[in-house]
């Protein structure tokens, strides 16, 4: 789950990380009583507006509307604007960058730092991005944050309030389940406080049963993406024409690595897990052909998933949207004679291997036989 900006600083205060004032709008005549003079900041669930003019300065009421009137509607990298977050502007001493992520490979939260945050911070050399580990089991000790505050070389006062930013972003990332806690900038003002000049927060999707509060909010789905999620369906839409369906995330992995290996592109691929349900099965299949790919790869082994259950939801599924989009099938496993019988009656081309599958698929794509 991502969150907007405005939203993940009112969870931020709510942890006692110090945010700027500011106001949400989704029109300009809705801006009454803005914190002047302020920073008018598209929301949207992308990094880069600043660079894209999502992100500019005005003085007054009436500059505050007319900014906000140039903002809303606009297209940053393919998300519109539709509200804007009107931001007490902040005097800008030093940027700072914090942030709070899971490191895959050694199985524990990792604490990162710079003292060259701001916008350019993906520039930042290596060596003058410090990162401490966070014992999962024993949490953030306090040596390192002090091994964090050395490296940033801050004066004390400074180096106080950040360690306690550090300590309410730590128990944030804990608390609510989060994958990613980043402040950039972390701004030191010319009054000497420390603020949060932006926040980015992401919650692990499969955390969402413990945040029922946070059910509603606005994800950077598809349509199709979003009907998926809300039927319980691993559905995710790419740039290709290929509509991939599997079952397991290393599977469906590997089938669009063999794509591309033969020249295609998935352009959807549905992650069926360990579903026995026909019905279900028929579900995901028509999210699939509303995609409308040139072809659709199925990929099935057959354990804990039974090969005939997902043939007969497929077979369900084209007879009832009446669809005549290319089907290549390669399916192993439990009850496959049963399953490739079922698929052969309704026109699929079968597949010994996950190389054949792919290679006869993009074939199909191209007009081939």
């Amino acid at each position: 789950m991502k969150f907007l900006e405005h939203k993940a600083k009112e969870i931020f205060a709510r942890y006692e990380i110090p945010v700027p004032r500011g106001v949400l709008a989704s029109r300009p005549e809705d801006i009454v009583d803005p914190p002047l003079p302020c920073m008018v900041k598209a929301q949207v669930l992308i990094g880069g507006r600043g660079k894209a003019g999502g992100i500019r300065p005005a003085e007054t009421l009436e500059e505050a509307r007319e900014v906000a009137t140039q903002i809303l509607g606009m297209d940053i990298h393919g998300y519109r604007v539709k509200q804007v977050y009107l931001e007490e502007r902040l005097h800008i001493r030093k940027e700072l960058y914090l942030g709070l992520t899971i490191d895959r490979s050694a199985r524990e939260p990792l604490l990162m730092a710079t003292a060259m945050g701001g916008m350019d911070v993906e520039e930042v050399p290596r060596e003058a991005l410090l990162m401490e580990h966070i014992p999962a089991m024993v949490g953030l000790q306090p040596y390192v944050v002090r091994s964090l505050l050395r490296g940033l070389a801050l004066d004390k006062d400074i180096g106080e309030q950040v360690a306690a930013v550090v300590r309410h972003a730590y128990d944030l990332f804990r608390k609510e389940d989060a994958e990613l806690v980043e402040i950039n900038p972390l701004v030191v003002t010319d009054e000497g406080r420390v603020v949060a000049g932006d926040a980015k927060l992401v919650v692990d999707d499969n955390a969402e049963y413990r945040h029922p509060e946070y059910a509603g909010l606005d994800q950077d789905r598809t349509p199709l993406e979003q009907e998926a999620h809300d039927k319980g369906i691993v559905f995710i839409q790419l740039d290709g024409d290929i509509g991939v369906i599997a079952n397991g995330a290393g599977l469906t992995m590997a089938t669009l690595d063999a794509l591309n290996l033969k020249g295609g592109r998935g352009g959807v691929f549905l992650d069926l897990g360990g579903t026995d349900d026909p019905e279900k099965v028929k579900q995901a299949f028509e999210l699939l052909i509303k995609a409308h790919p040139s072809v659709i790869l199925v990929n099935i082994f057959g354990g804990i998933t039974k090969a005939d259950t997902v043939a007969m939801g497929v077979k369900q599924a084209l007879d009832e949207m009446h669809a005549t989009i290319p089907v290549v099938a390669r399916i192993k496993g439990v009850n496959e004679a049963a399953a490739k019988e079922i698929l052969r009656s309704v026109g699929s081309q079968a597949a010994e291997t996950i190389e054949e599958a792919a290679e006869l698929a993009v074939k199909l794509k191209s007009g081939g036989p």
